[in-house]
Formats: C-alpha cells, sequence, structure tokens
C-alpha cells in the first residue's frame, strides 16, 4: 500500500475531509523532553514542506505550549491551506502559588493550572482561549478530551459526564450548527472507555490513543467495530503506542506513556524479528498498519525534531510485502482478523 500524504478521507457524515497523514504536536509541549524554540519551529516548517496540512493539538499539551508554538507557526500560514484540531474539557488558569508550581507530567511546558470542566461554560471557555493560543478565529474541529480513567476517579468521571450531557455538548452541537467548527470528536486513552463514551453522546469521530496500534489490536472487535456500526470515523492518536513502535525494545522504551514492560518489550521483539526476516522498517509497518482498517481516517504521529516528521511521511510511500503481515498473524503477533495493507 501507498498513499499520498494529500490524500483525503471523509469524516462521517460531515463536510470535513481530513489526509491522511496529520501532524500530532503533542511532543511540542514537550513531554518527555524539552524543545527549544528553533527545533519547534523547524519541525514545523519541515512537516509544511513535506505537504502535511493536518495538525491536531489540545490545552493540555504542554499547559497550552503545543498551541501557542502551533499557532505562531500556522498564523504564517493561509488559513485555507490548513486543517487544526484542537480539544476541550481542560481551560487554563494562573496558578494560586505561581513559585511553587511544578508543570509535571511534562518535562518543560507552560506554568498554567488546568482545570477540568466538561459544562457548558467550561467547553466554551476552552475554545475561547484556543483560539487565542492558536492565534485563529476559527478551528475545524473539537474534541471532548480524556474522559477516562487515565486522568479521573470514577466519581469524578460520573460528575463530568452529567456536566458533558447537561450542557457540554449542547456547546459543541451549537458550535458545529453555527458553522465555527465542522465536526465533534471524542478522544480516550483507556479501553473500554471509548465504548462507554459512544453510548452516551452523538460524535462524528473518536481520537484513539493507545488501545489500536501494531502492538495491540484488543478492541478490534469491541471498540472498532463500534465505531465501523455507528458510522463513527476513527483518528488513530498514537501509531507508535507512545515511542516503543519507532525505538524498538530495550531499555528506556516507552509505552503508554511510561516505561514498557517486560511483557510488552518480549512482544516487540517478536515484532522485531519479523521486521529484520521481511526487511521492514517497523515505524513504517506501525504507520500504515493502522490506516488499512476501514474507519480510520487519518494518523497523527508525533515528532519533536525535522527528521522524525520526515520520516513519518517518507513512510507512507514504502511498499510492504503481503507476507510480512501474514507472518505476523501466524506468529500470534497480529489479530488475525485485522485488516492489513493491500
Amino acid at each position: 500500500m501507498t498513499i499520498s500524504v494529500s490524500t483525503r478521507r471523509r469524516v462521517a457524515q460531515t463536510a470535513l475531509e481530513l489526509p491522511v497523514f496529520g501532524f500530532g504536536a503533542a511532543h511540542l509541549g514537550e513531554l518527555y523532553a524539552r524543545v527549544d524554540e528553533a527545533m519547534s519551529r523547524a519541525t514545523l516548517e519541515a512537516a509544511w514542506q513535506k505537504g502535511v496540512r493536518f495538525y491536531d493539538t489540545a490545552p493540555w499539551y504542554g499547559r497550552g505550549l503545543s498551541e501557542h508554538r502551533l499557532g505562531g507557526f500556522l498564523r504564517t500560514r493561509p488559513r485555507s491551506e490548513f486543517i487544526v484540531n484542537s480539544k476541550v474539557g481542560r481551560y487554563l488558569r494562573r496558578p494560586d502559588d505561581p513559585a511553587r508550581f511544578s508543570t509535571a507530567p511534562w518535562t518543560g511546558g507552560l506554568p498554567f493550572e488546568v482545570v477540568f470542566d466538561y459544562s457548558y461554560d467550561g467547553v466554551m471557555r476552552a475554545y475561547e482561549q484556543l483560539l487565542q493560543r492558536l492565534a485563529v478565529n476559527t478551528v475545524d474541529s473539537l474534541v471532548i478530551h480524556d474522559l477516562d480513567a487515565m486522568f479521573h476517579t470514577p466519581e469524578a468521571i460520573a460528575h463530568y459526564m452529567k456536566q458533558l450531557t447537561g450542557g457540554g455538548v449542547r456547546a459543541l452541537e451549537e458550535l458545529k450548527r453555527n458553522g465555527e467548527i465542522k465536526a465533534i470528536g471524542v478522544g480516550n486513552n483507556i479501553p473500554g472507555a471509548l465504548d462507554d463514551m459512544l453510548g452516551a453522546v452523538e460524535v462524528d469521530f473518536a481520537i484513539v490513543a493507545m488501545p489500536y496500534t501494531l502492538l495491540d489490536q484488543s478492541v478490534l472487535n469491541t471498540s472498532m467495530k463500534l465505531c465501523l456500526d455507528k458510522g463513527v470515523s476513527v483518528i488513530i492518536g498514537a501509531p507508535f503506542a507512545s515511542g516503543i513502535l519507532v525505538t524498538g525494545s530495550g531499555a528506556g522504551a516507552m509505552y503508554a506513556y511510561g516505561k514498557a514492560s517486560p511483557e510488552v518489550q518480549t512482544r516487540v521483539r517478536g515484532i522485531e524479528a519479523v521486521c529484520a526476516a521481511h526487511g521492514v522498517s517497523m515505524p513504517v509497518a506501525a504507520l500504515q498498519f493502522v490506516l488499512a482498517h476501514p474507519a480510520v481516517v487519518s494518523v497523527i504521529p508525533g515528532a519533536a525534531k525535522p527528521s522524525e516528521v520526515e520520516a513519518n511521511v517518507d513512510a507512507l510511500a514504502v511498499r510492504i510485502p503481503a507476507a510480512f503481515w501474514a507472518d505476523l498473524k501466524a506468529q500470534g503477533l497480529l489479530h488475525p482478523e485485522a485488516p492489513v495493507p493491500a
């Protein structure tokens, strides 16, 4: 399978058509390491030069830093030439004690406190803030962000779901009806959380950030099938499983935003062996694999330097032999029913 970075797929029944490849801007918020301004700008410039025109960010990423950096770049480009997605459910405010404030878990980022608020007013406040950080007066879509157990207790989830269904969804529907956004999405990290959200609210697309990758297809017949059945498009938000499908197995490998377990390391070593046998790059396989699922409209890998985004774009044009996918399935390293590139 070879796909152009400019190939577009329609999001559900909306007017929004997304390039199959986008730029995930979380790393510009300095999650694992600091990224200086020159490198941030060079990375975004490299993405643009490679034809990338879809950008994903959020207030959470670097506590506003990702949006600031992305906005500083995009404001120099014609608004009609790019698509940008951000997220609601969090807004930012000055911390009570700035001198003692920590930006953790971000290595860097900006010194602002995050406030979770999925109510009508909270969604609108987040929306107004992110427009200013992005230096644009319109975004193409908004996502209900991370209403799952990675960030909240069951009691908190119940509280925020009441906020969302009691007013937050209405705010998003108003923005869409008024033409301020074209599509509404939901983003989750935990298997099962997406199913709960799709049962509670109607959305056009879902950002699946961890549960469907070359390393893990456990949601193939649950969340991914549910999206197909409900006509909800999918954007894959963490195709490299937060790191290990690029770095490979070994000391320091990251999986699900933490250190990879021995079990994950073992599975990745199995994938690496099949890659070596067929002369296939694991990151290339990871990117192409997720795009083969019929619900998926786009993949948005992150990058923190020009060489990373250039390699990601180039991966789309690499041909992978059918025998590679067959061997992964034969060795139990890929779900037997998982769609693979033709």
